[in-house]
């Protein structure tokens, strides 16, 4: 008898050794990078915790994790593994939770988002206005984190959906969907002494800046053009650089939706920049499997704030 014909296939084979709670400690492993604060989590025993990762690096001939100072660092193969785990998990929790269908009416579910401050301006409002008519028991928070903080936080289910400037390569297990594209302008107050309507380059250069600086604003490079223009404040957000520059002689280069928003009440001049101004392209991400009902009715709603 040809034995080979009844032997058991290596990734059947793998697929019987894992179970639900490996799955469960390794996606806790990986957001709280502490063998005590998954062992909290999951009411489970050190022990437990460090004999489940010992047989997940048997499984997946790998370490996952190193021994580090501050706690266990996750090694390449664990960072690969957290989507797929995040949608094991999820399907998981989809398949075993009652047949409810979500409702925006009968949700009282706290959205989190991460979005810049000038993304937040934009939609916050709308956001508020639609929660109250089609789901007044939801509520929303929204985080201002970098383009590698909102991805991390959304592989560790921290986040359901990020607004911001993200690489166009990001991991397979996440969605990217261009919502906006907008280029930057300048802006100073109505009545500057030296400006009407136009700038120069000339006065560009010449005029003091006040300048945004956060992650979740700007890139590292336009952080690094700084160097080259005259600054008299560096701030962590465009609003706050609108405000100043609304009180005083400064000037600020900034998002031209965001400026042409309160222009009117700050009483800003909204002026083309010397130069060709750079596109920029925000989208949203979201985690791969796109089967969560109430985070698609939420980005929808973040698409119709954007549009209007």
């Amino acid at each position: 008898m040809n034995k080979s014909k009844f032997a058991t296939d290596p990734a059947t084979e793998r697929v019987r050794r894992l179970d639900g709670q490996l799955l469960l400690v390794l996606h806790d492993l990986l957001r709280t990078r502490s063998a005590s604060r998954t062992a909290e989590h999951l009411h489970m025993s050190q022990s437990g915790v460090s004999h489940a990762l010992g047989r997940l690096r048997d499984l997946f001939d790998d370490d996952l994790f190193t021994r580090r100072p501050h706690g266990l660092e996750p090694t390449r193969r664990a960072f690969e593994l957290a989507g797929p785990v995040e949608e094991m998990l999820a399907l998981a929790a989809r398949s075993l939770a009652p047949s409810t269908e979500f409702t925006p009416a009968g949700t009282d579910r706290v959205f989190v988002l991460s979005a810049p401050e000038f993304i937040t301006a934009l939609v916050g409002s709308r956001l508020l206005r639609d929660l109250s008519r089609q789901a007044p028991n939801a509520s929303f928070i929204i985080r201002h984190l970098g383009p590698e903080a909102a991805h991390k936080a959304l592989l560790e289910g921290a986040l359901d959906l990020a607004i911001g400037r993200f690489p166009a390569a990001v991991s397979r297990a996440m969605h990217v969907e261009t919502v906006l594209e907008d280029r930057y302008c300048v802006v100073a107050r109505r009545g500057h002494p030296g400006l009407r309507g136009r700038v120069t380059m000339r006065q560009y250069l010449r005029t003091g800046h006040v300048f945004a600086s956060s992650e979740s604003e700007i890139s590292a490079e336009e952080r690094g053009h700084y160097r080259e223009i005259r600054s008299l404040a560096v701030v962590p957000h465009w609003l706050t650089a609108l405000h100043m520059v609304a009180a005083s002689d400064a000037i600020a280069t900034c998002p031209r939706r965001l400026a042409e928003r309160h222009a009117g009440r700050l009483r800003l001049q909204v002026l083309a920049p010397p130069f060709e101004p750079d596109t920029i392209t925000v989208s949203t991400l979201t985690r791969g499997n796109r089967n969560d009902a109430a985070s698609s009715w939420l980005l929808e709603r973040v698409r119709a704030a954007i549009r209007g």
